[in-house]
């Protein structure tokens, strides 16, 4: 009885106005990431979106009929937490690198545009989008640009792509081994060439300390494979104190 008492077609129109404009404005930060592959894609951005957007709706509406506590920004405080938990699960550490901290975060800033929403602040919520997309595209560039540069600190990672060959193509795995390292754009540091199992050499070529994705590193293992001449190929990571 109280369900049909409470009904308002008004506050409902209100409410499919909120969740429309959570699960539209999720969707294009979600599809952001899906294009990109990250483990948060469009389903769970929508899903943290619209779920945000429905727990501070419930909350007002709450508010409006019955008045007390809890308020809509204690709903929205709690959303904020909560969320946390959420993005804790799509961090992950592979190969002694931290994965997902950016979709962590991205989701944190799904759950605001929700909470935006759910508020009726839909001018916010759609300016909020905004900038979460500028933030994953348009510093895209400049953090690629800034991982290229040699790093001076204290504790150093250094990247050493291994080749090895026949002794009699020395010549050519190295110059190979440098061209594949110019065209991805990684700074060579130093080349060291030993002696490997009989008429073969292994050829060591330090990269200069950076911050590299272990995936491009693949990529650059994988293009120096395809010379018939390579025998084996593969990246090995240190760090120094």
């Amino acid at each position: 009885m109280h369900s049909i008492l409470n009904l308002d077609w008004a506050s409902l129109l209100d409410s499919l106005i909120s969740l429309a404009t959570a699960f539209i404005l999720g969707g294009l930060v979600g599809l952001e990431r899906q294009v990109r592959q990250r483990t948060a894609g469009l389903r769970t951005n929508v899903l943290v979106c619209v779920g945000a957007a429905i727990f501070v709706d419930i909350a007002m509406r709450f508010h409006q009929l019955y008045g007390g506590s809890p308020s809509p920004l204690q709903v929205i405080a709690y959303v904020v937490s909560g969320v946390g938990f959420l993005g804790a699960g799509a961090i992950m550490r592979e190969e002694g690198n931290v994965r997902g901290i950016n979709t962590a975060a991205t989701l944190w800033g799904s759950a605001a545009i929700g909470c935006a929403a759910g508020a009726d602040l839909i001018a916010e919520a759609i300016l909020a989008t905004g900038f979460v997309l500028a933030a994953n595209t348009l510093l895209r560039p400049m953090v690629n640009r800034i991982n290229r540069q040699p790093l001076d600190t204290e504790v150093e990672a250094t990247y050493t792509v291994h080749v090895i060959g026949p002794r009699q193509q020395r010549k050519e795995l190295l110059a190979q081994i440098k061209y594949a390292c110019a065209a991805a754009q990684f700074p060579l540091h130093d080349v060291d060439i030993a002696p490997f199992d009989g008429d073969e050499i292994e050829i060591e070529a330090v990269l200069l300390p950076t911050s590299l994705d272990s995936r491009e590193l693949d990529q650059l293992v994988d293009t120096l494979r395809l010379d018939p001449q390579v025998k084996q190929a593969f990246w090995s990571l240190s760090t120094i104190d």
